[in-house]
C-alpha cells in the first residue's frame, strides 16, 4: 500500500491517496501562518488500516517544515497530537 499526503489549497484540506485513490483528508481554515483544522474524514474502505494516522502525521511535518502552527478543533487531530507528544509544539498558543 502506497501512500502520499498533499496540501491541497484549494479545497483547504490535506488529502491522503492510497494506491492513487482518495481515501480521505484533513480540512482547515488559513489564520495567517496558523492552520485550524476543522474535521478529517477518512472513507469507510479505509478506516481501521491506519490511514488517518499516516494522513494527520504529513499534514503535520508539511505544516512544520513550513514554520506553521495548527489549532486542532478536529477531535481527531486533537487526540493524535495527545498521543504524539512530538508534535504538541506546533499547536499555537491562544490568549
Amino acid at each position: 500500500m502506497s501512500t502520499l499526503v498533499e496540501d491541497n489549497p484549494a479545497k483547504h484540506r490535506f488529502e491522503i491517496l492510497v494506491d492513487d485513490a482518495l481515501a480521505g483528508f484533513t480540512a482547515y481554515l488559513t489564520r495567517g501562518e496558523v492552520l485550524v483544522f476543522t474535521h478529517t474524514e477518512v472513507h469507510p474502505e479505509f478506516q481501521g488500516k491506519g490511514v488517518g494516522g499516516v494522513l494527520i502525521r504529513g499534514a503535520l511535518d508539511q505544516v512544520r517544515a513550513r514554520g506553521g502552527t495548527v489549532v486542532p478543533q478536529c477531535r481527531f487531530m486533537a487526540a493524535f497530537i495527545d498521543k504524539h507528544p512530538e508534535y504538541a509544539d506546533l499547536v499555537a498558543v491562544q490568549p
